[in-house]
């Protein structure tokens, strides 16, 4: 069998016309990102040990509710993040009016998505919550509530920033939504501590500095894609027109990847009800262990978002060759980079654990699976989550989407209950589920890469 490194390495170099991207190229796309991503955790985590002083209730509640609110959050993102592959590949076929209208069109859908489902979550937030959480404790509860009905506010303007940021990171200026991501988290961060702990508003103390900084964010992010110097820009008009043919190729990429990712969440809520049943020690550290996941997967979330650049502007400009040798470059990229990540946040992990106020029994549980989730992090994610970015980005999209609900839907979830229920191994097992869901998942992906049919697929 071919090992890893051998697959992994790229064949031998394209010539210099055809690299479309040069390794400084690369690193002034992928230091941003790294840098934003890393700026986004560190005030994740930030919010995770101000909520914890005002109580393990409150993390739970916060945890609970931030499971539904992100399968909002993946559909905005969806939008943005199929509009950022259709924008690439225009890019890459020198295609600047269509790509001025495929913008355009991700403020419009986002946009329109984003106000209904605010509307939706204001009028029936409260009782969703009641329904899917008939157990929980009712401080747990009382702040789940709360934190819902603030946040739904921020829908709009998270749609806003997120098609925002597609368009400038398919342009490769992924230093602007760098400062601009900067700007709003420390806004949610002082927000956050004047909300926490001199306002001592609990759960609305966190609720709103995150609100306000996204808004912030969209009319940032809205002001620079209406400058008329940018390589790609939106057009006013067309924003708020409806054009049915871009739509229609924007849908055709960003809806298999909805279905995808907000059955992704949904597994992930249904498994959060499952959590619920285990008590507030393990609700707590699931919930701050996710918080440290996220920061342990940064490196692999921010390269599979430097494949839709690369990958689509080669595939737009019809060169399968140049976006294989690309695909291979980066999963090495990402496979060198996640390692040495994971090392450093493990080696930090009991350090960070001393600014938590949780009890020995929920740091105990917490270090286990973070212990866990990064091993499997640095040495198998690069194959699931960037490499499944790179196919994506080429068109590859249903595949992509059915692999994912295979592996997400089906295997994580058949196998959390397995452990964590029927064999009583709690939150252990949920992140050893996780995990096995990634090697199936990169199995699959490798072996599709191999066979090259993601070369037939085309989005433009």
């Amino acid at each position: 069998m071919t090992s890893i490194k051998q697959w992994i390495e790229p064949k031998p170099l394209l010539s210099s016309e055809r690299q479309r991207f040069s390794n400084s190229a690369l690193k002034a796309i992928i230091v941003p990102l790294l840098i934003e991503q890393l700026l986004q955790l560190v005030v994740g985590l930030a919010d995770t040990m101000m909520v914890s002083y005002a109580g393990e209730e409150v993390v739970a509640g916060v945890g609970l509710d931030t499971m539904i609110y992100t399968v909002f959050i993946y559909l905005f993102t969806s939008i943005s993040a199929g509009g950022a592959i259709v924008v690439s590949q225009y890019l890459g076929n020198k295609k600047r009016e269509s790509a001025d209208l495929a913008a355009s069109q991700i403020f419009h859908l986002g946009g329109l998505l984003s106000v209904c489902c605010m509307i939706l979550m204001l009028l029936f937030g409260s009782g969703l919550l009641k329904i899917m959480y008939p157990q929980t404790e009712p401080e747990t509860m009382d702040a789940c509530i709360t934190y819902m009905q603030i946040v739904a506010i921020s829908f709009p303007a998270n749609a806003l920033y997120n098609a925002g940021s597609a368009v400038y990171r398919s342009m490769g200026r992924t230093k602007v939504t760098m400062w601009v991501s900067l700007s709003a988290n420390l806004i949610n961060v002082a927000g956050n501590a004047i909300g926490i702990f001199a306002l001592k508003a609990g759960a609305a103390g966190v609720a709103w500095p995150t609100t306000i900084s996204w808004f912030v964010a969209a009319v940032i992010m809205t002001g620079l894609c209406l400058k008329k110097g940018n390589e790609v820009c939106i057009i006013p008009k067309l924003v708020f027109r409806l054009n049915r043919s871009m739509s229609k190729r924007i849908l055709g990429v960003a809806i298999p990847n909805s279905i995808e990712n907000t059955l992704f969440q949904a597994a992930k809520v249904v498994l959060g009800m499952l959590v619920a049943t285990f008590g507030t020690s393990q609700i707590a550290a699931n919930t701050t262990g996710q918080t440290i996941w996220s920061l342990s997967a940064c490196i692999n979330t921010s390269m599979a978002t430097v494949f839709i650049t690369v990958v689509g502007q080669c595939v737009g400009a019809w060169d399968t060759e140049a976006a294989e040798w690309y695909i291979r470059k980066l999963t090495r990229l990402s496979l060198v980079l996640a390692v040495i990540w994971n090392i450093i946040v493990t080696a930090l992990t009991p350090l960070m654990l001393l600014f938590y106020d949780l009890s020995d029994e929920t740091k105990h549980l917490l270090l286990i699976i973070v212990i866990i989730h990064n091993v499997f992090c640095a040495f198998v994610q690069p194959f699931s989550g960037p490499l499944s970015g790179g196919l994506r980005a080429a068109g590859d999209i249903k595949f992509s989407m059915w692999n994912s609900i295979f592996t997400t839907v089906i295997c994580r979830t058949f196998l959390s209950f397995l452990l964590a229920k029927w064999l009583g191994m709690g939150v252990i097992g949920i992140t050893l589920a996780m995990v096995l869901d990634w090697c199936i998942k990169a199995v699959i992906n490798i072996w599709r890469f191999k066979s090259g049919k993601w070369k037939d697929k085309r989005v433009i």
